[in-house]
């Protein structure tokens, strides 16, 4: 976190209005509150509603008044993600520009019969290298076009970086994930793209998410030296798991936060628990 310069930090919190939010959300999100407090800076609110079938507005509504109970607050509230999509063409032809990304008409069933053998990196299987069109093949850069289309990584380079909380990260392309989806047949951005051209847009300075996202980073350093762009600095939460070791998920009703209000859960109590989780305390006790 930035040092004497408090100003300058701009973190964000980045909700996706598909279910209940629960208390993995809490960990998050409060941290990024936390953080961006405790600098002195800024923090800014962005709805991701590209899902167009399980986005709610109902979700939207709910999400808004559970982090006003925990006691979180913004300064400025960003367009949602569905406003922005000439924004999110404009980046996708910037990577269609300088050759770093490809059309892929191969549908899962031509993923899975070029495969030799499963290989599986965050539920995912890696796509085939022998499907990539050749290096020098010519694409447009006009329009996406009802494709999906790809970012070409370099087999066995390794992506390194310094997590504010787990430390340094290693991946390797290749081998923990392959060329990954960029643009959707259906005329949208990849979550890796939407976040990247939003963050950057919005000045973001820190990323605080959960630890699920760690390999995303990845991918998504990948598209920043792309773009000639420099990349934010990364905070990464541990997951909020239940009692049998599963990770929370929207599913689990019992653990929304919206239940626990209605439970008589205590909002600071809660919050000030999933800060001391990752060693934060909570703002207030600072001042």
């Amino acid at each position: 976190m930035p040092n004497n310069a408090q100003s300058s930090y701009r973190g964000r919190l980045a909700p996706t209005p598909t279910g209940l939010l629960h208390r993995g959300h809490a960990r998050a999100f409060g941290v990024a509150w936390a953080r961006a407090r405790n600098a002195g800076g800024s923090l800014l609110y962005r709805l991701e509603d590209l899902d167009r079938d399980r986005c709610k507005a109902e979700f939207v509504e709910q999400t808004v008044r559970d982090m006003q109970w925990l006691g979180l607050n913004w300064d400025e509230t960003t367009s949602p993600q569905s406003a922005r999509l000439h924004s999110f063409q404009s980046v996708w032809r910037q990577l269609a520009e300088v050759g770093a990304i490809y059309p892929s008409p191969h549908s899962r069933k031509d993923v899975q019969a070029a495969l030799s053998a499963p290989h599986e990196g965050e539920g995912e299987v890696i796509f085939p290298p022998n499907l990539r069109p050749a290096p020098d093949t010519k694409h447009p850069t006009d329009v996406p076009g009802e494709l999906n289309w790809r970012f070409r990584v370099a087999e066995g380079e390794p992506i390194e970086f310094v997590d504010g909380h787990f430390g340094p990260q290693r991946f390797v392309a290749g081998k923990d994930f392959g060329d990954f989806l960029v643009w959707r047949r259906d005329g949208l951005p990849s979550y890796e793209l939407a976040v990247v051209a939003d963050d950057h847009a919005t000045g973001i300075t820190e990323v605080v998410r959960g630890a699920d996202l760690l390999l995303s980073t990845a991918r998504q350093l990948l598209l920043y030296r792309a773009l000639g762009w420099d990349a934010p600095d990364w905070f990464h939460v541990p997951l909020v798991r239940d009692a049998s070791g599963q990770r929370l998920a929207k599913r689990h009703a019992s653990e929304s936060l919206d239940t626990l209000r209605k439970n008589g859960a205590e909002a600071g109590a809660l919050l000030a628990a999933e800060l001391a989780s990752v060693g934060l305390s909570h703002p207030c006790d600072l001042s």
